[in-house]
């Protein structure tokens, strides 16, 4: 309970920052990935900063996977290793779990705002039928006229939701 709410303020930070730019700075990210380290050490000695280690890393894994196909930026990579730190490993990919599901439902919406849904779907096929046969994950990256929308709008529910159910 006390992560949460010590998670918090940096969420909102990041929140704010990301929908104004579309950047999350190093501040946030950084400081909130320190302090839910010491935290947890100090407060839980050893085992505690290993599981906000562990978190950390699981975090910071699977975002970096994402960043490398084009899905969220080098922030959202640092925020989420910092989530990690403060929750834990299986916090933490609960996070990316509810984040990418309220990520797909926000960019469906916008597709569909835009009244872009046949030749997304046919974008999306032919990308996956190509990288399914020839293998390569740079072929998933979108071209310049991918769908961009601040990663946060997803993440804060997801947050909230895996907080709910955890």
């Amino acid at each position: 309970m006390w992560a949460f709410w010590g998670f918090l303020p940096f969420l909102a930070a990041a929140f704010a920052t990301d929908l104004r730019s579309m950047k999350i700075p190093n501040v946030i990210t950084v400081s909130a990935l320190a302090s839910g380290l010491l935290l947890q050490g100090l407060l839980l000695g050893l085992p505690g900063l290993g599981q906000a280690l562990a978190g950390a890393l699981t975090g910071f894994a699977i975002l970096l996977a994402m960043y490398f196909m084009g899905a969220v930026g080098a922030g959202d990579v640092k925020l989420f290793a910092a989530i990690g730190a403060w929750g834990g490993m299986f916090f933490s990919f609960q996070v990316v779990i509810y984040s990418v599901l309220f990520g797909a439902v926000i960019g469906w919406m916008i597709v569909l705002w835009r009244r872009e849904a046949m030749r997304t779907v046919r974008r999306i096929l032919g990308k996956t039928a190509v990288f399914l046969l020839l293998r390569s994950p740079g072929l998933l990256k979108e071209g310049p006229e991918r769908l961009r929308f601040p990663f946060m709008l997803a993440v804060v529910p997801g947050f909230l939701c895996a907080y709910i159910y955890y």
